[in-house]
């Protein structure tokens, strides 16, 4: 359960007493650009990929112990989300930048599908394909945002 714990709340990020999303978020940074510095995009997606399994494990296993569908604490969902989000961008500090403001936006309003898979779906899968899915929206802005200014 000790390791499910660390997962899920992203080493501890989680227990932020405030905003713990965006908690998650922020400490997932620096492992991104060190993926992204070193294995480049695809790195990154793949890593994310790894993480999302693990997460999915880690939820379930969180989500069962709390008895509640998403403990707040569980921000590894946003750390997959948002290595997405900046997998879809180049390695700076400006894109880094728009892609957590852009995650953070995407994830809090949750369009579709990430609503409809934030209330149908549950356990592990559940807290953690709605942030997959939001990272659709703002991967592609920080895309389109790159494409048209460069970041």
């Amino acid at each position: 359960m000790l390791l499910s714990k660390a997962i899920g709340t992203w080493f501890g990020a989680g227990l932020a007493p405030r905003a713990p999303g965006t908690w998650g978020s922020i400490a997932a940074l620096p492992f991104a650009w060190a993926i992204q510095y070193w294995a480049g995009s695809a790195g990154l997606v793949l890593a994310a990929m790894l993480v999302f399994l693990m997460g999915w494990a880690a939820s379930n296993r969180l989500v069962d112990a709390a008895g509640i569908e998403d403990p707040q604490s569980i921000v590894v969902d946003e750390v997959v989300g948002q290595w997405l989000t900046l997998a879809c961008g180049p390695l700076s500090l400006p894109a880094y930048v728009i892609g957590l403001l852009l995650f953070r936006a995407a994830d809090i309003t949750k369009p579709f599908p990430a609503g409809w898979a934030d209330r149908r779906i549950g356990g592990g899968l559940g807290v953690m394909l709605d942030d997959v899915l939001a990272a659709l929206y703002s991967g592609f802005g920080l895309w389109l945002i790159d494409r048209i200014v460069g970041l």
